[in-house]
């Protein structure tokens, strides 16, 4: 069973920084693919960019050129490094992961999910 555990949240000015870290256990095969999804109270969950197992990313629009994902394959570790945050972007972060080759940032398409690490931009 893939185990996922978010960190790194936090509460920040506009403008500033943070970096979110997702560490997994329990993969069985080393193809998967991974992603970020976030969720603010009354909205819908939105993804924010993903990651396949070759490292190729993509990204939401709305936090192209923002947001960095990345991971550490040897330490089984996600990344998500988020700059020039803005208040829209608080919300609950999630980091979801499946096995495969797939590129995407469809939620459905993942089995496995953290707990999730609050995100909060305000002055």
């Amino acid at each position: 069973q893939v185990q996922l555990m978010e960190s790194g949240g936090g509460s920040v000015p506009p403008g500033g920084s943070l970096r979110l870290s997702c560490v997994a256990s329990g993969y069985t095969y080393d193809a998967h693919y991974m992603g970020w999804f976030r969720q603010a109270p009354g909205t819908e969950r939105e993804a924010v960019a993903g990651i396949d197992t070759y490292g190729s990313t993509r990204y939401a629009d709305s936090v192209k050129g923002r947001f960095t994902i990345s991971k550490d394959a040897a330490e089984n570790t996600l990344y998500l490094q988020m700059n020039s945050l803005k208040p829209e972007d608080t919300a609950m972060y999630y980091c979801a992961a499946d096995y495969g080759f797939k590129l995407t940032m469809n939620p459905s398409h993942f089995r496995y999910w953290g707990q999730g690490t609050q995100v909060t931009v305000s002055l």
